[in-house]
């Protein structure tokens, strides 16, 4: 199978922004040097409810099934759902609108 991009949201819990954009910025590195994911640069942005945006490329499907088994990435994922809630791209205001626009994060 080939490259998959994913769309991953993190809606931040209250007083959690900073935990949350200091594991986004650890995220992809860790996921390139282990292999499972492309060299694509990421793009994370930032809703108008906070709600982190993270953009990126899996090696393959079968990398991003494999991340889930790899205890340096649960060391980011876990801490996130401590800090963040999952929450789905149709739940931003944002994308009910043709060319959703967001604020950039560096």
């Amino acid at each position: 199978m080939g490259h998959e991009i994913v769309f991953a949201a993190y809606r931040p819990r209250s007083g959690r922004e900073e935990d949350l954009a200091d594991l986004v910025r650890r995220h992809h590195p860790t996921l390139l040097r282990l292999g499972l994911a492309t060299t694509r640069a990421p793009v994370v942005c930032r809703a108008a409810d906070g709600t982190v945006i993270e953009v990126f490329e899996w090696v393959s499907a079968e990398a991003a099934q494999r991340a889930h088994d790899v205890p340096e990435v649960r060391a980011i994922w876990g801490p996130m759902e401590e800090c963040a809630e999952f929450a789905s791209l149709s739940s931003l205001s944002e994308v009910k609108h043709p060319f959703p626009h967001f604020t950039p994060v560096a």
